[in-house]
């Protein structure tokens, strides 16, 4: 491999034909016939590039889905396949290790090496050679193991930095794709000055996603940290330290009423808006120590620590939020397993179901919060439900802002 220019005149690395098929998954026969049916667009002399090889990987890919050649043509003239340029923004792939040989080399058993790599988002097919900047990170795993770090976290952390990093770059793509690729095909922009515009925006954005996720990741660390501190010595102050992988936390679930009649009325992307809208305002006034776990549609789940704290937040949101359709929120307090980010047990079902009872605009709440909420709030008890997968009835509460009265009665 050595130096050469491409065909917007960007200096770039020859390939083989040999590498190129290797890259591709393919035959060296079969790329040759690629290029002469104009498939795969070569570097001036005839010389394949690291982005000629990733076109040619996208079209096995395409012929393995059943593509004719002939819309594959079609496709790349559009612009459709314009990605290959991108190729060229990454490091070029190394030989690597083994997967024994990345054992041998960390002191971690082959299956844990494994499991580690998968859980990172490597394929079965991608274990064969083991990248050294992979092994570094292996190495690094392996460091922490060996200074105490417990193996059952070890692997849920790892399994939530593979998902997280997933999400963004699966929302990198899909956003590029949406505003910046297809915007260009509209406008009949041709294949190769699609591939250069891209290519030249990609080179432009690529250099601050990194650091601007190291920047958001340790002002988080630093934020969570603190409230785990201050977490841990209010539970020992009241004598509510949970099980291993269990916290005592607050549950709340929200979403919008009548979103699916909203969706037939007004349209997916206006309704969509208003699930914006919504989520924001809820990102946007939360505790301090309370965060949004995960969306679901117009559904949002949210867990913190400081359970008045979290039921002044839903009471206060009601009265905040006016727009249509009206949220609804139900909640629960108790100890819920703690797993990869994620909160799961009966208590988080329950507070689900909940949520489900409650209509637009209403708090319900339970017993336990009930107790837990300052005098400022009034409760109106609805009575023993019989809620969906629960075979005893819960009580339930429904949750707003206490007149004058009221407030001094709890007091």
């Amino acid at each position: 491999m050595g130096p050469v220019t491409d065909e917007a005149g960007r200096a770039t690395i020859a390939l083989s034909l040999d590498e190129a098929a290797r890259r591709a998954g393919v035959a060296p026969a079969t790329l040759r016939r690629w290029v002469r049916d104009g498939l795969v667009p070569l570097a001036a002399g005839g010389v394949w590039t690291p982005a000629a090889a990733a076109q040619a990987r996208i079209v096995a890919r395409l012929r393995e889905r059943g593509h004719s050649l002939a819309e594959i043509r079609v496709a790349g003239d559009a612009g459709r396949l314009a990605f290959g340029y991108v190729e060229e923004l990454f490091p070029a792939p190394e030989e690597g290790v083994t997967l024994d040989q990345a054992a041998r080399e960390t002191g971690l058993e082959p299956a844990l090496v494994e499991r580690v790599l998968t859980s990172l988002g490597h394929g079965p097919h991608e274990l064969d050679r083991i990248p050294e900047e992979e092994l570094a990170l292996l190495r690094r795993a392996a460091d922490a193991l060996d200074a105490g770090f417990p193996l059952v976290a070890m692997l849920q952390l790892v399994r939530v930095y593979g998902q997280a990093m997933a999400q963004i770059a699966d929302a990198e793509v899909r956003l590029f794709h949406l505003y910046v690729h297809e915007p260009l095909m509209r406008d009949g922009v041709p294949g190769l000055e699609v591939a250069e515009q891209m290519e030249q925006l990609a080179r432009g954005l690529l250099p601050i996603a990194s650091p601007m996720m190291d920047q958001v990741h340790r002002r988080f660390l630093r934020h969570f940290v603190e409230q785990d501190v201050i977490g841990h010595m209010e539970a020992a102050f009241d004598g509510q330290i949970g099980d291993l992988g269990r916290l005592r936390v607050a549950i709340a679930f929200a979403d919008l009423a009548g979103y699916t009649r909203l969706t037939e009325e007004v349209g997916e992307e206006e309704a969509v808006d208003a699930v914006e809208r919504f989520v924001g305002a809820v990102e946007l006034t939360l505790p301090e120590d309370a965060r949004v776990i995960k969306t679901i549609g117009d559904a949002v789940m949210v867990v913190g620590a400081d359970a008045p704290a979290l039921v002044d937040w839903a009471v206060g949101f009601q009265q905040l939020f006016t727009e249509r359709p009206r949220p609804r929120i139900g909640m629960h307090s108790g100890e819920a397993l703690y797993r990869e980010g994620d909160y799961y047990g009966r208590e988080v079902n329950l507070a689900a179901r909940v949520a489900a009872r409650s209509g637009g605009g209403e708090v319900l709440v339970t017993r336990p919060l009930v107790e837990a909420a300052g005098p400022h709030l009034a409760f109106e008890r609805i009575g023993e439900v019989r809620l969906k997968g629960f075979t005893e009835s819960t009580e339930l509460f429904l949750a707003r802002a206490a007149d004058a009265e009221q407030a001094d009665r709890r007091d």
